[in-house]
């Protein structure tokens, strides 16, 4: 008895042969299981939450009780097409796009060195120095660029050492600006480098040998073939300079105004939670037109 029972397949292992086996015959099987848990999470956290911030747009709140009142209306979107709130988004938008084109002109040039002129050994830490300030604290770079940019800092002291004077650039745009460049930076030069990376070197041989000279082939060759990597890019850096909020409070100073932190002053201060839910649909309205446009440029098409 002793010998049959060891020879056989016990109840449970054979129930998982059987498992193993149907899902080795059903790939689609394979399929579901492996991608329901995020398929589930994406669809229950994230739209559902969006849906939620949908319909509280369309709720206002009472001004004597500051209580939700859940009745529809469309007051809060008439709010934002007025002159303030246009202006805020605009200014937003304006410093998106600047960051966005700072970013692309400055990863493009050392993106490339990366991959086409470094050696294995430089660009492995090349590579370290660009992922480097992401493994420090978002609050810590912020800081350390208050502490540099702050009246009375480390760049006014080294301008007034210099004899150049102080450019003050503490809470200025001018000062969100290179912040925002310095921060979103690695989201850019990532997948600029992953794009001209995969360029093959016979199209920039083919392009020489038909006379074209540096410049030729990087606009008529190198830019087609790495401009999905730099719309990877802009999505990062754009998107993220659009909704934060963090940086404008601690760099730009309490008079800054952006998307952003307005939609944290309403949350917070102001307690308007549906005017905060009308405002954070911009910043996806202006995301999925970004998103459309790009795709009707070509610049998701595979080469």
């Amino acid at each position: 008895m002793s010998t049959l029972a060891a020879g056989r397949p016990t109840t449970a292992s054979g129930g998982r042969h059987r498992i193993d086996a149907a899902l080795w015959r059903r790939a689609w099987l394979r399929a579901t299981l492996t991608l329901s848990p995020p398929l589930v999470w994406f669809l229950v956290i994230y739209l559902a939450s969006l849906v939620v911030m949908l319909i509280t747009a369309f709720w206002s709140v009472n001004p004597f009780t500051n209580a939700l009142v859940h009745s529809w209306n469309l007051a809060n979107f008439r709010q934002i097409f007025t002159s303030t709130y246009l202006h805020i988004i605009g200014r937003t938008v304006g410093m998106a796009a600047l960051v966005t084109i700072t970013d692309v002109l400055v990863a493009f040039p050392f993106a490339f060195y990366m991959a086409r002129l470094a050696s294995p050994r430089v660009r492995n830490l090349l590579f370290a120095a660009v992922l480097l300030p992401l493994w420090a604290s978002y609050l810590a770079r912020v800081y350390a660029w208050i502490v540099i940019l702050q009246n009375g800092g480390v760049l006014n002291w080294t301008f007034a050492k210099v004899g150049l004077g102080s450019p003050h650039l503490g809470y200025t745009n001018t000062a969100m600006w290179i912040v925002f460049s310095y921060i979103w930076l690695p989201y850019m030069i990532v997948p600029v480098f992953g794009a001209l990376e995969r360029i093959p070197n016979s199209l920039l041989e083919a392009s020489a040998d038909l006379g074209a000279r540096g410049a030729r082939t990087t606009w008529r060759v190198i830019l087609p073939l790495a401009l999905p990597g730099v719309v990877a890019g802009s999505i990062f850096t754009f998107a993220l300079t659009l909704g934060d909020f963090i940086t404008p409070i601690l760099i730009g100073g309490a008079r800054s105004q952006f998307i952003g932190n307005v939609i944290y002053s309403n949350i917070g201060v102001a307690g308007n939670l549906p005017f905060a839910a009308t405002l954070a649909m911009v910043p996806i309205v202006i995301m999925i037109i970004y998103l459309v446009g790009a795709r009707l440029l070509g610049a998701f098409r595979e080469f």
